[in-house]
């Protein structure tokens, strides 16, 4: 994905700089072409050779080092350059770059750089909520430089707080995200995920097998092309994607009511979650008990719950309404028909008894289908089904002119 960017990796002096071994070899499998600049404190945490053997490349250590090929080379570095990431990085590197100093060779490739600079702080917890770093972070915000959030956990020091570097996948993922075109910015895109849970008794529930991750999906990669993201969520096991606005739902009716405050301002609604269609007439307040004997049997009266994907199909003014369809057989006149009565611009349809597909897996194989047409997919990764449904909700409003 990163393929013809060039990544210079800053490595300042920090216990976490054995985690940038790890990202310098992520940044490689993505195809980037990586050079490490270190400080001279970062080598007392880890040998250049580690980076130099990750990277394919030299290591850059310092300004005055002998002379390999005749370039000044902080000049070259900065001119070469898609982005700089520094990381770890260190209260003293930022608050070096935010006033202006650049004694080392990594702050003078910084300040003469014109790529985009991002920075992943790792410092003891009582260093990152100092107001002076704060300040300093704040200043470098407003001028452009960009900052992948640290976590909060036990720290090397053994404070329990928030300084952590950004785990290395986290961080690769911030510089993908960083280079893709900003063809959705301004749109609102709300996505539904998940499934919802209809109680039964405050112990038991109806639900299915869906696990958000398709849905997830799509809110990390539209907001990743510069839309405002809601994402409307039944119960799952996945942390909320970055730079989402998340709201948490647990039944049928709370997530046609969270659609619904919502839909008017939004240009794109995707309703990839998987709503139960039915509900219990009544929960019993108590926990239902079974006989002894074995003889009894357990009746429930099912009510239907509210058809989302229908009622905001069919009132759609300027919004583009995708939905999907989860089948078992005759996979293609079940979803034009779903296509047709619910009013979806187009639907994404996929048969879950294929291996590969449907719920829980990293991969699906769909079938795209609109008024016009329909296209079979090979099995892909569902970050590549969204990438598809994306460029296609994108190729709609531009053909709507919305």
């Amino acid at each position: 994905m990163l393929k013809d960017k060039t990544i210079i990796v800053g490595v300042t002096g920090g216990i976490a700089a054995y985690k940038a071994a790890d990202l310098v070899s992520r940044l490689k499998k993505q195809n980037a072409n990586v050079d490490v600049i270190m400080t001279k404190s970062a080598t007392e945490f880890v040998n250049p050779l580690t980076f130099q053997t990750l990277s394919n490349n030299p290591v850059h250590l310092g300004m005055f080092d002998k002379i390999v090929k005749w370039d000044v080379e902080h000049i070259s570095l900065a001119k070469k350059a898609d982005m700089i990431l520094v990381a770890p990085a260190t209260a003293n590197t930022i608050g070096k770059i935010a006033n202006g100093l650049a004694d080392d060779l990594l702050t003078t490739t910084i300040m003469a750089s014109r790529a985009k600079i991002v920075f992943a702080p790792a410092m003891n917890t009582g260093m990152y909520t100092n107001p002076i770093f704060q300040e300093n972070m704040l200043k470098l915000k407003k001028l452009g430089y960009e900052f992948v959030s640290p976590g909060s956990g036990m720290l090397a020091c053994g404070d329990y707080g928030q300084g952590r570097m950004a785990e290395p996948a986290d961080i690769v993922e911030y510089v993908i995200d960083a280079f893709k075109e900003k063809d959705l910015a301004g749109k609102r895109v709300v996505i539904t995920a998940g499934p919802t849970i209809e109680a039964i008794d405050p112990v038991r529930y109806i639900t299915n097998h869906s696990s958000g991750k398709m849905g997830y999906l799509l809110a990390r990669e539209a907001y990743a092309r510069g839309a405002r993201v809601v994402l409307i969520s039944g119960p799952t096991a996945l942390e909320p994607p970055r730079g989402v606005e998340f709201v948490r739902v647990n039944t049928t009716v709370e997530m046609f009511k969270a659609v619904g405050d919502y839909f008017a301002s939004c240009d794109i609604l995707i309703k990839a979650a998987a709503p139960a269609d039915y509900r219990p007439e009544a929960m019993s307040e108590t926990k239902i008990k079974k006989k002894d004997d074995g003889k009894d049997e357990l009746n429930i009266r099912l009510v239907r719950n509210p058809d989302i994907a229908h009622y905001y199909g069919n009132r759609k003014d300027r919004q583009i309404v995708i939905g999907f369809a989860a089948e078992t057989d005759n996979l293609v006149d079940y979803a034009r028909e779903k296509l047709r009565k619910k009013n979806f611009d187009f639907i994404v349809a996929n048969d879950v008894t294929q291996e590969g597909a449907g719920f829980k897996s990293d991969t699906n194989i769909v079938t795209i289908i609109d008024e016009r047409e329909e296209k079979a997919y090979p099995r892909m990764d569902k970050r590549g089904v969204a990438s598809l449904i994306l460029d296609k909700a994108r190729d709609l409003i531009e053909e709507k002119g919305l």
